[in-house]
């Protein structure tokens, strides 16, 4: 088989489509020339990729006109590809303009569900801390676009789909009476972007009236609280918004409410008498990072009591392998794959000193709250809980009771 032959069964399993035309000519162009593994193929198309994405110089102009052999050719490359994922991130170089290229755009579909499903956290796992929550789709896929999201391996990104049935489904949803139940409805899809569509507040609104045993959290990235601000809200609602920095907010979670929108329709359900929450995930490393992050946590504190804040959680960058490489499929700019990736329960994240560095930083910045607010690491390694809180959950179990006493000690005041 000619080296050629081999090239082009190769590229069929990798990345190489998702390649610019100028590339693609070039990666074949060097390929012919040091007849390189199909290892180190698909890792150059990979390099080629990111080098793209990050908005760094193009491997073109990077890779050297002539190397000694294939070996050095391939560490060359590697090694720069290395030293940008090992060097700061700086979204200098970035602006929202990057992102018209590969605007998202998306359409609506319906389907008839039998029932309801209620499921696990998608992402649990048995070697990191889990409250146990249990999930509610209330709608298939998000029309929000951030870069790191996990939502966009499970569906098809393009289309969002409501069930016909839900509300109906909903009220044939029997509990046990005697259990409390933490029910989350933002693993899908944004718990508020959509409002009222298809009657889905309602719905959800009439089962926390029927269920008083049940915890049940609208997390969000969104501004839209117009219905809970027409309506009575069942005080066993919670609302929790997704926070990051105005520099991820702006690169990363695109199409998404600004920093000051989400703060600002949290405080006004706060005022209406809405336990709110906040989610610290991901905190994401970049060039000065800790005192932007600062910055976040003392508006929060001068905007808001802690006796109308139900939680806080942290969390950051856990990727599995098919959402990398649905994140190498877009167009866009991205920083969001240059870090430096460890092992994390088979799953790729930062190492446990970068862990602790901004957990440690995050908890200690809302010190005047720890008596007040519940705080937690979300999918977490277990060690980090008493490097960062002071103290740690023996199970799983054990900090969904504590996580549940304390929402429900809040509910009822």
């Amino acid at each position: 088989m000619s080296y050629k032959q081999k090239f082009d069964k190769n590229i069929l399993n990798t990345n190489f489509k998702n390649l610019s035309t100028n590339n693609k000519i070039f990666i074949q162009d060097i390929s012919f020339k040091y007849k390189f593994t199909f290892q180190e193929l698909k890792q150059l198309i990979d390099f080629a990729i990111d080098f793209n994405m990050w908005n760094e110089a193009d491997i073109t102009k990077v890779f050297k006109t002539d190397y000694t052999n294939r070996k050095n050719a391939f560490a060359h490359i590697r090694d720069i590809w290395n030293d940008l994922k090992n060097t700061s991130n700086s979204y200098k170089s970035f602006s929202k303009d990057l992102y018209k290229d590969d605007l998202r755009k998306f359409s609506f579909t319906s389907f008839k569900s039998d029932k309801i499903s209620l499921g696990a956290c998608p992402v649990a796992s048995s070697n990191t801390r889990c409250c146990n929550l249990i999930t509610l789709d209330a709608v298939q896929s998000c029309g929000f676009d951030c870069s790191y999201c996990s939502i966009q391996s499970f569906y098809n990104e393009d289309k969002i789909a409501f069930d016909l049935n839900f509300k109906q489904n909903l009220k044939n949803l029997h509990l046990d009476p005697n259990e409390t139940y933490h029910i989350g409805t933002g693993q899908s899809s944004d718990s508020l972007m959509w409002g009222n569509k298809n009657g889905i507040l309602e719905a959800l609104f009439d089962f926390a009236k029927k269920n008083t045993n049940v915890i049940l959290e609208f997390k969000t990235k969104s501004k839209n609280i117009k219905y809970f601000l027409e309506n009575d809200v069942p005080s066993n609602i919670i609302c929790t918004w997704s926070l990051n920095t105005p520099t991820i907010i702006e690169n990363e979670e695109h199409l998404t409410a600004s920093l000051d929108e989400r703060i600002n329709v949290a405080k006004q359900l706060s005022l209406k008498g809405v336990l709110v929450g906040f989610h610290f995930h991901p905190i994401v490393k970049y060039e000065n990072y800790l005192k932007e992050y600062a910055k976040v946590y003392e508006t929060l504190i001068n905007t808001f009591k802690p006796c109308d804040v139900v939680l806080i959680s942290f969390g950051t960058l856990t990727f599995i392998k098919p959402v990398i490489s649905k994140i190498r499929s877009r167009s866009f700019k991205s920083k969001i794959l240059q870090m430096p990736f460890v092992d994390a329960n088979k799953k790729q994240s930062y190492s446990l000193t970068a862990k602790k560095e901004m957990f440690k930083h995050a908890y200690n910045s809302f010190k005047a709250w720890h008596n007040d607010v519940y705080f937690y690491l979300c999918m977490e390694d277990q060690s980090l809980w008493k490097e960062v809180f002071g103290y740690e959950y023996s199970s799983n179990n054990q900090m969904e009771d504590m996580m549940k006493m304390s929402y429900l000690n809040k509910i009822k005041k």
